[in-house]
């Protein structure tokens, strides 16, 4: 037998960093009988630094990983994330936008609230009718009080954080409360042995590293999963056009302004721009198709969004490969974050992967490499299911848009482009809404029906009511309503400015669990 002691991951940043975490957090029991978990780094290159959202289960990965949420605001200059708004995505209006909230509608599992809010027809806002959420972000409302522990919330929440300040932070607390093992070195031979197993690394500093299981998060450069291991990459280019991003750090105009606690989501003439809230400034980037506007023009517009403030400051440009591996773990490498793949940053699927992809493998651990190809198969019909879900839920946001404008928004909306599963769901939703029914049946779906219901209600789509179908049903439905109104009452009385709780948490701590 050969057991998995080793552990070896390659590359560090946000991949490398929540990967080890992750794994040496649910194997601490194992260290004093030789497990270990080694993290190689070069010093020599750079880390992207610009996945600034998450989703909610970055809390409870933190939480398994033995962080203080108080620590993690203190340190990676920390916001709250409550959702998404979209804006001009739909018609292109000044007016047109929704929310993609972080709540499930009142009552999510026993009454589908959509086909009551569509029978009353459907001109409120989808949003506010199931949930206090888009209120919150409104109002510019935090989602807990100091009051809440830590990892707790009146509402669902996310995070937005400085990725470079993350990686860092992580890097501190796996080395110095769980035992991860550092190299910075430059790996510059994979060794492989005769059946096409990884068995350790050569590097420039002259330092050896030998493994079990190696983790790829070299990023784009796919050091050991794309170059020693030679698992090629599938595009889905043909479905997701975007290619390029401009990113930017603005600084606040005042100290004191308010912190957005959602992600903004602008469509433009050839993609959209974000724009993200952190303590001490905010992150805005252009992603757009270099096939449907020149890069000059596509700072033009990033500029113009900014207005005076963006006027002299430097940008940063980010070329986006949109698709996946075609295996993700080959023999005995697996890999995670870039290396494995990149779609864009709509809905902040990126940090999200990494957070399940390291759970999965670290609650799988094979415990030889006997069985470990039976757990690569598991791993990979997993992951494959999840990246194919992410595509079909950023496509949906693209393929429901009644802009005519420009040639990238015709072309987003062009049948062969929508792949064959989201089209089907789509025809299907013309005649009932989405719930609990509707394929969504893995435990750990990235996103439920529910996110289906915003995006597709938020962009004006409608879904058939039968007759006779929903009336059983109309007192849950209204007590649900009513609930939800008392909620958004209470909720918008009683929670704290954003940046108010942020700077209270920053001095005084929240409590801890």
């Amino acid at each position: 037998m050969h057991p998995i002691r080793n552990i070896v991951i390659v590359g560090g940043g946000t991949a490398g960093w929540l990967t080890a975490g992750v794994i040496a957090a649910r194997h601490q029991g194992q260290r004093p009988h030789g497990f270990t978990v080694t993290l190689v780094e070069s010093p020599n290159v750079p880390i992207i630094g610009v996945g600034e959202g998450t989703w909610p289960t970055l809390r409870t990965t933190l939480k398994r990983m033995g962080v203080s949420e108080t620590e993690f605001f203190r340190q990676c200059d920390a916001s709250f994330k409550q959702g998404a708004r979209f804006n001009r995505w739909t018609t292109g209006a000044v007016d047109d936008g929704y929310y993609h909230p972080l709540m499930l509608p009142q009552q999510f599992g026993s009454v589908n609230l959509a086909p009551h809010w569509l029978a009353a027809g459907g001109d409120d806002s989808f949003c506010d009718m199931v949930t206090p959420q888009g209120r919150l972000c409104d109002e510019g409302l935090a989602p807990k009080t100091m009051a809440t522990p830590e990892y707790e919330g009146q509402a669902n929440y996310a995070y937005h954080l400085d990725a470079g300040k993350f990686s860092a932070f992580l890097q501190r607390h796996c080395c110095d409360t769980l035992g991860v093992r550092h190299v910075l070195a430059d790996v510059t031979e994979v060794l492989k042995d005769e059946g096409g197993d990884i068995t350790g690394l050569r590097t420039e500093q002259g330092i050896a590293v030998d493994g079990d299981l190696f983790v790829d998060c070299t990023g784009f450069a796919a050091l050991l999963i794309g170059k020693a291991m030679d698992v090629p990459f599938r595009s889905c280019a043909d479905t997701l056009f975007c290619d390029t991003a401009l990113a930017i750090q603005v600084p606040y105009a005042q100290a004191d302004d308010p912190i957005a606690s959602h992600t903004l989501s602008t469509a433009q003439s050839a993609g959209w721009i974000w724009d993200i809230g952190l303590p001490t400034r905010r992150g805005v980037g252009h992603v757009f198709s270099s096939s449907h506007i020149d890069v000059d023009a596509a700072e033009r517009e990033l500029r113009a969004y900014l207005g005076p403030a963006g006027a002299d400051l430097p940008v940063r440009r980010l070329a986006i490969r949109a698709g996946h591996r075609e295996r993700f773990w080959e023999r005995n490498c697996v890999a995670v974050g870039l290396a494995a793949g990149f779609l864009e940053p709509l809905e902040a699927s990126a940090i999200v992967l990494i957070e399940l992809s390291a759970k999965m493998i670290a609650e799988q651990l094979p415990p030889c490499r006997e069985v470990m190809d039976v757990v690569a198969r598991r791993f990979n019909e997993t992951t494959h299911y999840r990246w194919g879900r992410i595509i079909d839920f950023l496509k949906l946001h693209y393929a429901l848009t009644r802009r005519t404008d420009t040639d990238f928004w015709r072309d987003n909306a062009r049948p062969e482009t929508i792949p064959d599963r989201l089209r089907g769901l789509m025809e299907l939703w013309q005649h009932q809404s989405p719930w609990l029914h509707d394929e969504f049946d893995r435990a750990e779906e990235v996103f439920p029906s529910a996110s289906y219901q915003y995006v597709l209600y938020g962009m004006g789509a409608r879904s058939a009511v039968l007759p006779g179908t929903i009336e059983g049903e109309a007192e849950l439905a209204r007590r649900a309503r009513r609930e939800n109104a008392m909620q958004t009452q209470r909720m918008v009385a009683s929670l704290p400015r954003h940046r108010e709780l942020i700077e209270r948490i920053v001095r005084h701590g929240l409590q801890p669990i």
